[in-house]
């Protein structure tokens, strides 16, 4: 095989042929392809988001973590592929007993500030995500009763309950650290002037322009980063940002919607990087109110979407039918409650009928005002005549339309938006169906057997062990229709021939380490 053919593979075809192969002799061709990566220049990415902080306890949008993992190192980390953690900032952990959890940190880690990170900055970050009134991650720590230093590199947690979900959960925002010394500096607010201890120092933020970060020479990952610094350009119309990059203003753009897939076929310059996330479209269901108050009426719209349909006109095939809240590529995914709803129009208007809705009943819905958004409103509109009902959609800003449908005014019966994910699966299904939990619109009782089947989930370390309590909580939040899963969005992303090593990753928010330029 020809190193040509060896640079145009994707990352799945060269695990595939690695394990074919030898893993150790193809990663040498691989690398040989691609060239030893080098030092220097300044990667300029074009982020489709102004911050909403940089303060990764304070912030509360998703789309701050590809512009806070630069700057900030995490406790653990997550396989691209897959999730699963391994190690970060803590080299190691384990449970001496189910709930008690003890990290270990690596020596000579220095914040950007030059103080050290050590077992007490360790306790100073995970307290405060637990009790400071300014910080968003508190629900993350839920099950952390105490945080002690035992050690000069050592942290211990003891635990209300058994949950082998922490280190998964340390690999975001709870596990990103700050410098307690510049944050007691700052007076408790560093959501502009952010210290973290990641590969990227902070330089400047001029809101809804650019961000700017450099090399950290001090960090612990011997030759890392490879570039002197990151500009993140903030450009939220995609077709400008994806032109900035085809004109080589910037040099990568992330989380393209598939419209603009055509746009990028014709830029044959660029580089294609794209790959499943666990990046969810759904219905949220306010099942405290009607219609949806009646489990018929949400196992009706399950069957009426037509998934398959839905993948091919709003992501134009980029991304899969979502049956859950899983994608099928993950490792707690569940074949089984995946064929619970197939698409039977039959099925829905029966379920409709039991359950004394009228033909022509009026579907008050929750939408956004964007143009794919927009999309995916006449899609559904168009899919649910087909059983009898009249979709109406209320639209207005993500921010607007999010607050009215699970704040104070509980406005509309459901809402088509995204969930985002979370590196450890019990976070998404603990904060989507929990009792008292935001994403609960209604605030409604859930399934009697679900608040015991998602503990059982953290009470193990053992994966198949997880994998199975995880098939319990799929199979009773989807038998209970809490949700109506549409879609999962793969990641799309561009960037020019010069950029080296960039990998996309399951979670759907792009890091940057090992990545270099050439050139």
């Amino acid at each position: 095989m020809d190193t040509k053919t060896l640079a145009r593979l994707t990352r799945r075809e060269a695990m595939a042929l690695a394990g074919a192969a030898g893993a150790s002799a193809f990663a040498d061709r691989f690398a040989l392809a691609q060239g030893a990566p080098k030092r220097g220049g300044v990667l300029k990415i074009a982020a489709n988001a102004n911050p909403s902080s940089l303060d990764p306890a304070t912030g509360g949008s998703g789309a701050d973590h590809t512009m806070l993992f630069p700057m900030f190192d995490t406790l653990t980390e997550w396989d691209y592929e897959t999730l699963k953690p391994k190690p970060g900032l803590a080299e190691s952990w384990k449970y001496p007993d189910p709930q008690t959890l003890v990290l270990n940190l690596r020596s000579g880690v220095t914040f950007h500030d030059g103080t050290p990170l050590d077992a007490d900055a360790v306790k100073f970050n995970l307290e405060r995500a637990k009790t400071d009134t300014r910080s968003n991650i508190k629900a993350d720590l839920v099950t952390v009763a105490s945080v002690e230093a035992t050690g000069p590199l050592q942290v211990t947690l003891k635990l209300s309950q058994p949950d082998t979900a922490l280190p998964g959960i340390l690999s975001d925002r709870a596990g990103m650290m700050v410098s307690p010394t510049a944050l007691k500096a700052a007076g408790g607010n560093l959501d502009r002037k952010p210290v973290g201890a990641g590969a990227y120092a902070f330089v400047s933020w001029t809101d809804n322009e650019k961000l700017v970060v450099k090399r950290h020479d001090k960090y612990w990952r011997a030759g890392e980063p490879y570039p002197d610094g990151i500009e993140f350009a903030i450009i939220p119309e995609s077709a400008t940002a994806l032109r900035s990059v085809i004109a080589g203003q910037n040099d990568l753009v992330y989380q393209l919607p598939a419209r603009q897939k055509m746009m990028l076929q014709r830029a044959s310059a660029l580089k294609q990087a794209s790959g499943p996330t666990v990046y969810c479209q759904q219905i949220y269901f306010n099942w405290s109110r009607p219609p949806f108050n009646d489990i018929r009426v949400r196992k009706a719209l399950n069957h009426a979407v037509d998934r398959a349909t839905f993948v091919k006109a709003t992501l134009d095939g980029v991304g899969e039918p979502a049956f859950m809240n899983l994608p099928s590529s993950h490792w707690a995914y569940d074949a089984d409650v995946a064929k619970l709803y197939p698409h039977d129009p039959d099925k829905a208007r029966a379920l409709l009928k039991e359950a004394g809705v009228p033909e022509g009943y009026v579907l008050e819905l929750i939408g956004y005002t964007d143009q794919d958004s927009v999309r995916r409103a006449e899609i559904l509109i168009e899919q649910f005549a087909r059983v009898g009902l009249k979709a109406q959609f209320a639209n207005g800003s993500i921010a607007e339309m999010s607050a009215a449908f699970f704040g104070k005014d509980k406005k509309g019966a459901g809402l088509v938006s995204a969930w985002t994910g979370r590196p450890d699966p019990s976070l998404t299904y603990t904060l989507m169906y929990s009792k008292d939990s935001y994403f609960n619109a209604g605030r409604a009782d859930v399934p009697a057997e679900l608040p015991d089947a998602l503990k059982a989930t953290r009470a193990t370390e053992n994966l198949e062990d997880r994998k199975k309590a995880f098939s319990k909580v799929q199979r009773i939040v989807m038998e209970n229709a809490l949700v109506c899963p549409l879609a999962f969005q793969f990641e799309l992303d561009a960037h020019a021939a010069k950029v080296k090593g960039y990998k996309p990753n399951l979670l759907g928010k792009p890091k940057y380490e090992g990545v270099w330029l050439e050139g």
